[in-house]
């Protein structure tokens, strides 16, 4: 048992932050990057999404579902390997492995926030964007002030599980070598080679631990918001 604790206690720097003084962050610092880089970008651009297709039911709303449902219904896998490859081509030159894995979760998940948020508004009572129109509100006002609102407060439960997601997926950056959480404990296991139960145990109690931890903070501002 000591020795098992030994090899995570020998390499715990690398695997909480991987090579941070050479100014290479790994492990956990990196997945937190590329988590909250990722969610920043997903949030406002799916809820962005959410409100053009609620505002506009024609053609616009039935283009971004056909959007949301293929993006949902590929695996995020295939769409880490497609930038991987496509982003060099559209900006010609090379491109971190973190800022592209980063970039598809944020596309991924844009999808399904756009999902969530627009069955919220359509959720609503219909007659509150019509008495926000009779008090004098434009279009975008109604939506801004007095429907977003409840609709974020409604749907942070999904938003939450969401996000929970998205930390997790950050553990197929391996699949483009990127040093996150998943990869340096890969990288951990094949220099020591010797107690690779120990290794990924500690992997994943420290996933549960970060997912438990963002599970608590929604659910304490949930309850702020709700008093």
């Amino acid at each position: 048992m000591n020795a098992n604790l030994a090899v995570i206690y020998d390499n715990l720097d690398y695997l909480l932050w991987g090579r941070l003084a050479a100014g290479e962050p790994g492990g956990v610092a990196l997945t937190l990057m590329m988590a909250i880089g990722a969610g920043a970008l997903a949030l406002p651009l799916g809820i962005l999404l959410a409100c053009v297709a609620w505002r506009f039911p024609g053609t616009v709303r039935r283009l971004l579902y056909l959007w949301a449902e293929i993006i949902r219904g590929i695996p995020l896998i295939f769409v880490i390997f497609w930038l991987w490859y496509l982003l060099p081509m559209l900006t010609g030159s090379d491109m971190p492995g973190a800022v592209t894995v980063t970039l598809a979760l944020a596309w991924f998940t844009a999808a399904m926030v756009m999902h969530s948020v627009l069955a919220g508004l359509q959720a609503l009572p219909k007659g509150q964007f019509e008495a926000a129109l009779t008090q004098g509100f434009s279009a975008g006002q109604s939506l801004r002030l007095i429907l977003l609102p409840q609709t974020l407060r409604n749907v942070l439960p999904s938003l939450v599980g969401i996000f929970i997601g998205l930390l997790k997926d950050t553990s197929l950056a391996f699949i483009v070598n990127v040093p996150e959480l998943t990869t340096v404990a890969g990288q951990v296991n094949n220099r020591v080679q010797i107690y690779p139960t120990a290794i990924f145990i500690f992997i994943g109690v420290v996933y549960y631990l970060l997912c438990f931890g963002l599970e608590r903070v929604a659910k304490r501002w949930q309850r702020r918001v709700a008093a």
